[in-house]
């Protein structure tokens, strides 16, 4: 696999490591789709994350205002998906540290814990395993700058959006593949579970 592999290689990888899952689905905010993407099941090998981790940083490098600025950069995830991806890139980049934001109580605002936060001015990445949504990425982002820190781009393994995903102009989002799945509207879901079609609910 080269250095920054291709859609088609990284594809492949999550494929074979079962990350992505094909059939019928119902996501949290009420999207239903033919794909399924678990980061974590390709993640949990620690070479697959080396190898993913590595290519991100590169195309990280390929920024000139954020290559300048990696010994200052802070990384920033949501807990926990966020956070293998987190360090792989802060130790491939050899970047300043990691923070992460993390619900303690399940449907509150996702907070930083307690004397562990951006400080006023600092430089953020924000990343993640995939960006789907935007829901925790857009929380996080507010609640770096409402520190006054300066969010200066964002990074995902996987990009797969719906139509309901925001855009986060004209901060630089970088990314190793595009999954474009099906989404059905909700003419197509009452035809498909009239047809004995079940979809199954997953949980982010």
């Amino acid at each position: 696999m080269n250095l920054i592999p291709s859609q088609e290689e990284v594809l492949c990888l999550l494929e074979e490591t079962g990350a992505v899952r094909h059939g019928y689905y119902r996501y949290p905010n009420g999207v239903h789709s033919n794909q399924y993407m678990q980061i974590a099941l390709a993640m949990r090998y620690y070479q697959h994350a080396r190898t993913l981790s590595v290519a991100l940083s590169r195309k990280l490098r390929s920024n000139t205002e954020i290559r300048a600025i990696i010994p200052q950069l802070s990384v920033v995830a949501p807990a926990t998906g966020g956070l293998p991806v987190a360090y792989g890139i802060v130790e491939a980049l050899r970047a300043h540290q990691v923070y992460w934001a993390e619900e303690d109580v399940e449907g509150q605002p996702a907070r930083f814990r307690q004397f562990i936060e951006p400080k006023e001015g600092e430089k953020i990445l924000l990343v993640d395993d995939i960006l789907r949504t935007g829901t925790k990425l857009t929380a996080l982002k507010r609640l770096c700058e409402e520190k006054g820190a300066e969010v200066v781009g964002l990074a995902v393994m996987i990009y797969q959006p719906t139509p309901k995903t925001p855009s986060f102009d004209p901060l630089p989002l970088y990314y190793l593949a595009k999954l474009d799945a099906t989404y059905y509207s909700p003419e197509d879901v009452a035809r498909l579970q009239s047809q004995g079609i079940t979809f199954e609910q997953v949980w982010a």
